[in-house]
């Protein structure tokens, strides 16, 4: 069952609809938990999207062992999705920053507000992004510190790489997943691949994890599969930073989810005009590249990579 969530108009007699749809078990019963997948918040993001036709895919293969209610969102910025820009166009809005919104406010914050009321109540919600066009990530949950004990025992369930249990700030109190969890909703916020591109073997990884948290959830009778043991970081500084000493092509010489030792190059900037090495970037600590560089163009400050120490690196 598909359909509209929010609506508003646009200029020349168009209408802007943000659809979900349902996925429901042929016996329906009062006490059905349920499961929200919600994608597509940044246009530019758009590993979500084949989530959603491969969770709806497998289901609908296997529709008796549904046992709960699925709720599938593809496209929560459809206009940032089919103009390939992160925010809302002809806003200049991130989207991710206008929650929990205002029924009686403008076209944004009224979306804002229906999304969120449409998908409040569910059991366990969902929010996949991919990183932006400038990082690639592996499969990974980000968790604000505010809702460690509750969601970290679901994020186990979800056959991620990493959990990162990170600090609380005030400007995650205007996301979606943040207005969620803060009214009684249970959100977790995937991070995977990289902005403008679809990695596959990351979203068969994540819907695996799907099945296998409905599973635990009562919700699938199915066949799973039994999830990775996700690495867990739970302070700040677990998480070293590597930044561009200089402007320039990054060319990188591993691959992000790699073990490096301290000293190993990570790769070099260079100046194609002068054939110039600008700098050799270099791990400064033993540990796991879970965030690497894609976009190869960088200024002086430029994120680069992010390492997990090695002294973390345990389940």
């Amino acid at each position: 069952m598909i359909t509209t969530v929010a609506e508003a108009a646009l200029p020349v007699d168009e209408v802007l609809r943000i659809k979900k749809r349902r996925i429901m078990p042929d016996v329906f019963t009062d006490d059905l938990r349920r499961i929200s997948i919600v994608t597509g918040i940044h246009g530019d993001e758009l590993e979500g999207q084949y989530v959603c036709f491969e969770l709806a895919r497998r289901i609908g293969e296997n529709k008796d062992c549904l046992k709960g209610i699925v709720d599938i969102y593809p496209a929560m910025n459809p206009l940032g999705i089919d103009s390939v820009t992160r925010g809302i166009p002809a806003f200049d809005l991130d989207m991710n920053r206008i929650f929990p919104g205002n029924a009686e406010g403008n076209m944004t914050e009224l979306l804002a507000a229906d999304i969120l009321k449409d998908v409040s109540g569910s059991d366990v919600v969902l929010d996949i992004h991919a990183s932006n066009i400038y990082l690639t990530e592996i499969p990974q949950i980000r968790i604000n510190r505010l809702h460690r004990e509750a969601l970290v025992p679901v994020a186990r369930q979800c056959n991620v790489d990493f959990i990162w249990v990170h600090e609380a700030s005030t400007v995650l109190e205007s996301t979606f997943a943040y207005s969620l969890n803060s009214t009684g909703t249970a959100c977790l916020v995937v991070e995977m691949g990289v902005g403008m591109r679809i990695t596959k073997t990351y979203g068969d990884q994540l819907v695996d994890g799907i099945f296998n948290l409905m599973h635990s959830m009562g919700m699938w009778s199915g066949e799973t599969k039994s999830p990775r043991a996700p690495i867990v970081s739970e302070h700040a500084e677990d998480v070293c930073f590597i930044n561009a000493g200089a402007g320039g092509l990054f060319i990188p010489d591993v691959k992000h989810w790699e073990t490096l030792r301290k000293g190993d190059r990570i790769g070099r900037i260079i100046d194609p005009l002068s054939g110039c090495v600008l700098q050799n970037v270099e791990s400064p600590v033993d540990g796991i590249l879970f965030t690497i560089r894609e976009y190869p163009i960088v200024d002086e400050g430029s994120l680069i990579g992010r390492l997990l120490k090695k002294e973390v690196m345990t389940v």
